[in-house]
């Protein structure tokens, strides 16, 4: 049905409705060709092909590509449709903004449903949204043959319950057969009476195999959809995050754009997909190929630009003024919105008719736009003259010293053509910014600088800076495209540029990229910076020290060898020259000569060498120089010598002196180096926390590869308390993602973990399988393997294979005697325990073992040498004697949440002769509610779902997997004898 002229709306109630509907043709299956004309009419011929490859429709089709960055919402699609499936009805409101991809949504729930539903397609048209019934017409047109039986919709007439009512009864008759998706969009274009009819039938159908999708732009208050849908749940669309992106860019471009790229050219979008496609269609081939830069706003023909644009210049001349304001800075405070107006003469009620437009949104004392798109949509079609007016009233109007950078900025904004002068004084500006711990801001000024200044040597260093700033941030891929600046413009007369440059960019990949390209380049980096200062090898070195971190996380030590080598000759060389050498050079001496001999396992040398590394770490933090890096070095040294508690005293003080450094890109690493020395010293608690908080930590820094180290760290320690679960769900997609990464050491947490996972399940076969690696084979990580070995050891004398248990051991009692901490010792006494050929001989070493234990601290591996003390009490017929070692066994594990080893060592417990009551069943003892069986992670995913969260929601929330939420679920509805959530919901109102 098109558009209707006045003189014909008042022929449409009545009979002809039902005239109409019975003479229109209606193919369930067919699309309706008005759909999505906006698109249609904004994209060029030569867009389209680009524009539908991102799973953005147009014409109503498009191939059934995933939609990118739309999991939580095709999980909630996903749900509706499985509950029709099912037999229950259930609707869901999309809201977003123009070229959110709402259309595209709807698509894919089209073709989620597939020939299993039956499809009721609708659209609002704007020269129809004062038809009545029009909305319904285009909605029931399929099922015509039906309105016999119900004469209200059929006769159309007044509004009204049984009008509303026959339409519910309608769409259930027509799910009689087979569930019915019915769908509209543009929503908020719809006339009131389908509106309403509609969303009466949404509430009522929560017993009919009938799935109802509303799309719509979020309505202000007062309007149709705000009214009608405002019970309907409702499902955001939020701008997609960058990494989405960046891959709907690269689908659009068919690959032609790197990430880097990408990320530069997505920068005006905001995330909008429309946007996206729009930046993608109209890319010159010099772009796509980087000769060029890319776009800076969306081009002049973009639908979305013209649709702001309209809204912008229907306001007064003071709300535009206002709104170009707020376009001009996204930091915009009410007070500095206000002394500008006053400034420029703007009546201050022209404030609330630029708020009313929908472009401005006033937040306490806080002024900004709707999102990112609309603020660069508006600013790139501002003229010339009009920025240089909102940047002259805005820079007039910011007061006071902490604004001083701001000022700059907005006096050098405008600016089209280099100066000196203004590039100088944004890069004071820097300066103050990054001293304050603004890295952003920084990034964002010394960016500035460098394009304003006019010397190719000063705009490389100021990108550099950029760069750094924006990698401390937080924001490694801008930090990528800011290096892209700096290379072309620097040379091989600086070689400390071009190190610098490469320095950073190794950095970059090491922590979120491949560390394998990593090690590479920051050898070159070395190179590079021992060529600009001879004199001074601590540059150099330091590019080394990262380039063998690298090594390591890959675990190619045959280049990690070669990266010693060559410290060793640049170290050398600066010990031999007769100058004093510092305390860092000499440091990073002895610990590259200590690795060197621990890897040629010459023993006394390693331990003299890496010794003095503590030494001189302590000297150096003496003198004043608190070096985050340093003190990783130097407990990276003591784990090698067994001291695990200087080496966990150490990382905790790197930790220290990140956090106090203020910036986002030592922190994770010096965390994910605490846990590691946490969990050797079989303080597993702490570091658990350690893991998390570093986990949330390497998102917020984007970096994925500390990230994926962390998560293994937290696998690796739920295996250990037999958690399936949480285990499996930190491991999902690990080996993958680690894999692709070449991350060795992270990936070489898998095998361990399941075999600890075994243990507990008392598989043993199958652990000591997974942790059976021949020496030499190149096959996971040398260290790792190393400390599973104790595992190993306990798994082969399960099983009855003493033998390969002792040809293990052999290999873990020489590592450990490389130390004096008690953590390996006590580990290494209970492999003697278990392999000891005699009662007498196993009851020292297991007595020995808790005794280290206890001085290291670490319970829960206390409890584990008990148990297994406890078993070989109880086989050599000494119940009574068994029974305190079970007893306290089993009392910790319980503490730990380590379910299996509980009911492990409480059968044993019952074996030897004494019950011990496990955990009290729900609602069980006096005083206690039926909440209290479930820990407090339990107890928490229990309250977000009471208040109605999803599982990816939870998931999300709690920085854990949908796996491990429907797993812990599981488990609440088992321990509090519930079956659905709302009954759980029920419960704890």
């Amino acid at each position: 049905m098109g558009a209707v002229s006045p003189s014909a709306r008042k022929h449409i109630p009545g009979a002809t409705l039902a005239g109409l509907l019975d003479t229109t043709p209606h193919d369930t299956d067919r699309h309706d060709p008005s759909r999505h004309d906006t698109t249609r009419h904004s994209t060029t011929r030569r867009d389209r092909p680009t524009v539908a490859a991102a799973g953005i429709a147009l014409d109503g089709g498009g191939p059934a590509r995933p939609l990118r960055g739309r999991e939580r919402e095709l999980a909630r699609l996903d749900g509706l449709l499985g509950r029709a499936r099912d037999g229950h009805g259930g609707a869901l409101t999309v809201i977003g903004g123009p070229g959110t991809g709402k259309s595209a949504l709807l698509d894919t729930a089209v073709r989620k449903a597939g020939t299993e539903f039956r499809v009721l397609r609708g659209r609002g048209v704007r020269q129809e949204s004062a038809v009545p019934y029009a909305g319904l017409h285009r909605v029931l047109r399929p099922i015509a043959d039906l309105l016999e039986r119900f004469p209200s919709v059929r006769q159309g007439g007044v509004p009204s319950l049984a009008l509303y009512a026959e339409v519910c009864s309608l769409l259930a008759e027509s799910a009689a057969d087979r569930p019915v998706l019915c769908w509209i969009d543009d929503a908020h274009r719809l006339d009131r009476v389908s509106l309403e009819a509609l969303a009466f039938a949404a509430r009522r159908l929560a017993d009919v195999p009938v799935a109802i999708l509303f799309a719509a732009r979020p309505g202000q208050p007062g309007s149709a959809v705000a009214e009608c849908l405002d019970d309907i749940p409702r499902l955001a669309l939020e701008p997609l995050d960058e990494a989405a992106s960046v891959r709907v860019l690269q689908d659009l471009t068919c690959g032609a754009l790197d990430e880097e790229a990408a990320s530069e050219v997505a920068e005006p979008s905001g995330g909008n997909p429309l946007a996206l496609a729009e930046l993608a269609g109209a890319l010159t081939p010099e772009q796509l190929s980087g000769t060029a830069p890319p776009p800076r706003s969306l081009p002049q023909r973009s639908a979305l630009r013209a649709h702001y644009r309209r809204r912008y210049l229907r306001l007064t001349t003071g709300a535009r003024r206002l709104v170009l304001l707020a376009a001009a800075d996204d930091r915009l405070e009410l007070t500095t919105l206000s002394r500008a107006a006053a400034l420029d003469g703007i009546d201050p009620r022209e404030l609330e008719w630029a708020r009313a437009s929908g472009l401005v949104e006033i937040d306490g004392g806080r002024v900004d736009m709707p999102s990112a798109l609309v603020r660069s949509c508006l600013y790139a079609d501002a003229s010339p003259a009009e920025r240089r007016a909102v940047h002259d009233l805005l820079a007039r109007a910011l007061e006071g010293e902490w604004h001083a950078p701001r000022r700059s900025w907005h006096r050098a904004a405008p600016v089209d053509e280099p100066d000196d002068a203004l590039a100088d004084d944004l890069a004071c500006a820097a300066e103050t910014s990054r001293s304050t711990g603004m890295h952003a801001d920084a990034s964002r000024l010394w960016e500035r600088a460098a394009s304003l200044s006019t010397r190719p040597e000063v705009r490389a260093e100021r990108y550099l800076s950029a760069a750094h700033e924006a990698w401390a941030a937080g924001r490694g891929r801008r930090a990528r495209v800011l290096l892209r600046r700096v290379r072309p413009l620097t040379s091989d007369t600086n070689p400390a540029l071009a190190g610098r440059t490469d320095l950073l960019h190794g950095d970059i990949e090491f922590c979120d990229g491949l560390p394998v390209m990593a090690q590479w380049i920051l050898r070159e980096a070395a190179e590079r910076l021992a060529e600009a200062t001879p004199a001074d090898p601590a540059p150099a070195l330091d590019a080394l020290l990262r380039a063998s971190a690298a090594a390591d996380a890959t675990g190619d030590h045959h280049y990690y060898g070669a990266i010693v080598t060559r410290a060793l000759t640049l170290t050398t060389r600066a010990l031999q020259d007769g100058a004093t050498p510092s305390p860092v050079v000499e440091l990073i001496h002895d610990y590259f000569a200590g690795m060197a001999a621990a890897g040629a396992k010459r023993r006394g040398e390693a331990v003299r060498r890496l010794r003095r590394v503590l030494t001189l770490a302590e000297t150096i933090d003496s003198a004043g120089v608190h070096r985050t890096d340093l003190r990783t070095w130097a407990s990276a040294a003591a784990v090698v010598i067994g001291d695990d508690r200087r080496a966990r005293d150490l990382a905790a003080r790197a930790v220290a002196a990140a956090r106090d450094d203020g910036g986002a890109v030592g922190l994770p690493r010096a965390m994910t180096l605490l846990a590691h020395c946490e969990m050797y010293l079989g303080r597993y608690p702490a570091a658990e926390s350690t893991a998390r908080e570093g986990l949330r930590l390497s998102m917020a820094a984007g970096q994925r590869n500390q990230l994926i180290e962390q998560r293994a760290v937290l696998a690796l320690l739920a295996a250990f308390r037999g958690d399936r679960t949480t285990a499996l769900s930190h491991l999902d997609g690990l080996a993958e993602e680690g894999g692709r990464r070449e991350l060795i050491r992270a990936t070489s947490f898998e095998p361990w973990a399941l075999a600890c996972l075994d243990l507990a399940d008392d598989r043993a076969e199958d652990a000591a399988a997974r942790l059976r690696q021949p020496a030499g084979s190149g096959s996971g990580h040398p260290v790792l393997r190393l400390l599973a070995i104790p595992h190993l050891v306990e798994a082969c004398v399960r099983m009855g294979e003493h033998e390969p248990a002792r040809r293990a051991f052999a290999a873990f009692e020489r590592w450990a005697g490389y130390g004096r901490g008690p953590a390996r010792a006590a580990l290494a006494e209970r492999c003697r325990a278990l392999l000891a050929p005699d009662e007498e001989t196993a009851r020292d070493h297991y007595e020995e073992a808790l005794r280290l234990h206890e001085d290291g601290d670490s319970a829960f591996e206390l409890a584990r040498t008990a148990l297994l003390y406890g078993h070989r009490l109880r086989r050599d017929r000494r119940p009574r004697d068994a029974r305190p070692h079970l007893r306290n066994a089993a009392q910790i594990f319980q503490q730990a949440g380590a379910e299996p080893w509980a009911a492990r060592a409480r059968a044993e417990l019952r074996a030897a002769g004494e019950t011990l009551d496990g955990p009290a069943p729900a609602g069980g003892g006096a005083g206690r509610g039926p909440l209290d069986a479930l820990t407090a992670q339990q107890l928490q995913i229990a309250r977000l779902v009471a208040a109605g969260a999803t599982n990816r929601e939870i998931a999300a929330r709690l920085v854990i997997s949908p796996r491990t939420v429907d797993g812990h679920l599981r488990n609440i509805f088992t321990r509090l004898g519930l079956r659905s959530r709302i009954e759980l919901a029920r419960l704890l109102r």
